[in-house]
């Protein structure tokens, strides 16, 4: 039993004398832009970033999405299975120890049990320990690599919330645009309404023609057929809300704390410098823990080179007797060392190496990618925000437009001075009008959130950063490396 306490002492020295195969880890260096060709103000962008549209009623949604919507709750369960798989790597670095208790009872054939009881009894309780030595790192770059793996997989996580926040604000907008569309096709149908109802008393006074009388009746038809459209479209909306909600049906409550399309408030985003996005995007953060967990399995792969060194030993008692089961004459214990070298398997070992070789130059491929199209989603919602505003501004000027061309036409008309027909352009056009501008007011919020999105939501502070490098097995920097400005 004294001659395990040498195990420790070889533990402690096969940890100091370990090394590592893996390449030295940098973060690519990217050139970037020093700012975005749309000027922006630079500061922070709150956690919950969709509170900056001042509707208690979005807000409400947003909370209860975060709560109960599915695609979140699976992209959860992943980073717990995450979790579990790094944890299983992780135990790999520490001994194994484990306990067998044994009774058994032997009939053995007549003349062979010479000296002894037959049947005979044998009983025994032995403690196991196993512990592979990590020389060569093997074992701390697996470890290394699903620690990376799971951050990767929060960062997914992240970015389905991401989507489904963004995606939830979106179709609550959709279904605000579809209420005001619908409300103006449902007040120009009470307009055209009364036209109809005051051409037919015409018609009937012979003050008018027949083809007045049709043309206002023709039009009322036209706009009575967008109300069942803009209603279909309001509830196939609302079925898509309680689906990102977590609900199964139901209704979505507009009620006195929700807002309109109109008076939503447009928010100013902090858009920042270039280089900060990479510490802000999930997926440009989750593409550089999968590189790095890439890298260190290089390590792991090359480790495979040299000897599998483990030590191994049992210490426990051992009689036929249970009575006298633990005692120290029954006491045994044996301590070994093995190692396992491969002799001859034709370029295996090679191919693992260039296996993960592969792999990282995917996963750098890939985190270039990621920032590549990072700056160009918020150049492009940049310069969707200005524009849309710009859009919006006029659609809002030629609703007036048209609504005083509408009642010009009208004086005009009842002066004697024009057809009936141009009554009809003027409140046609107006009607259209009225339609694009809600769309335009839809599409600029649209871009508002689209802009969040882009810059990857809420901040990510320096202290929850370097939390993630240590997890990840990097150093704490004070700014995200790999990024030089131009």
């Amino acid at each position: 039993m004294k001659s395990l306490r040498v195990l420790p002492a070889l533990v402690c020295a096969g940890l100091v004398s370990a090394c590592s195969f893996a390449p030295k880890y940098h973060t690519p260096d990217l050139p970037m832009p020093k700012e975005f060709s749309v000027a922006a103000s630079d500061s922070v962008i709150s956690d919950k970033w969709w509170t900056e549209f001042n509707d208690p009623a979005l807000n409400a949604l947003v909370d209860e999405a975060l709560k109960s919507n599915q695609d979140l709750a699976a992209a959860a369960a992943r980073v717990e299975q995450a979790r579990a798989i790094a944890g299983v790597a992780k135990s790999a670095l520490y001994p194994e120890l484990n306990v067998t208790g044994i009774a058994s009872r032997t009939q053995l054939p007549e003349g062979t049990a010479v000296g002894r009881d037959n049947p005979a009894n044998f009983f025994g309780l032995l403690g196991n320990i196993s512990y592979e030595l990590d020389f060569w790192g093997k074992l701390r770059n697996a470890n290394k690599a699903a620690r990376n793996a799971m951050l990767a997989t929060e960062e997914g996580r992240r970015n389905v919330e991401l989507s489904m926040i963004s995606a939830v604000i979106n179709t609550y907008f959709d279904l605000l645009s579809t209420d005001r569309q619908l409300a103006v096709s449902r007040s120009t149908v009470d307009s055209r309404k009364e036209s109809a109802r005051l051409q037919r008393l015409r018609y009937e006074a012979g003050s008018i023609s027949q083809l007045d009388l049709s043309q206002a009746e023709a039009e009322l038809a036209a706009s009575e057929a967008t109300v069942p459209v803009f209603e279909r479209n309001a509830r196939q909306t609302e079925n898509a809300l309680c689906v990102l909600v977590g609900r199964i049906g139901g209704t979505i409550e507009r009620g006195k704390d929700g807002a309109e399309i109109d008076s939503i408030a447009s928010p100013n985003i902090p858009v920042g410098l270039p280089s900060k996005l990479i510490a802000r995007r999930p997926d440009v953060l989750g593409a550089e823990y999968a590189m790095i967990g890439a890298n260190a399995n290089i390590g792991a792969a090359r480790a495979q080179y040299l000897p599998s060194i483990g030590l191994t030993g049992f210490a426990g008692w051992e009689s036929t007797d249970l009575s006298q089961l633990i005692t120290k004459h029954t006491d045994v214990w044996q301590i070994s060392g093995n190692i396992l070298q491969n002799i001859f398997a034709p370029g295996k070992v090679q191919r693992q190496v260039d296996l993960a070789w592969g792999d990282y130059r995917e996963t750098l491929a890939n985190y270039i990618r990621s920032v590549q199209q990072g700056f160009a989603d918020v150049e492009d919602a940049l310069v969707a925000r200005r524009s849309n505003v710009l859009i919006r501004a006029a659609e809002d000027r030629e609703v007036a437009s048209r609504d005083t061309a509408r009642k010009l036409a009208q004086i005009r008309y009842d002066a004697g001075e024009s057809s009936y027909i141009e009554v009809l352009d003027a409140q046609r056009q107006l009607f259209q009008a009225q339609l694009l501008q809600v769309q335009a007011r839809n599409i600029e919020l649209s871009a508002s959130v689209q802009l969040f999105q882009a810059l990857g939501g809420g901040f990510q502070s320096d202290e929850i950063i370097k939390q993630r490098q240590h997890i990840a097995g990097e150093a704490p920097k004070e700014t995200r490396p790999g990024v030089t400005e131009h």
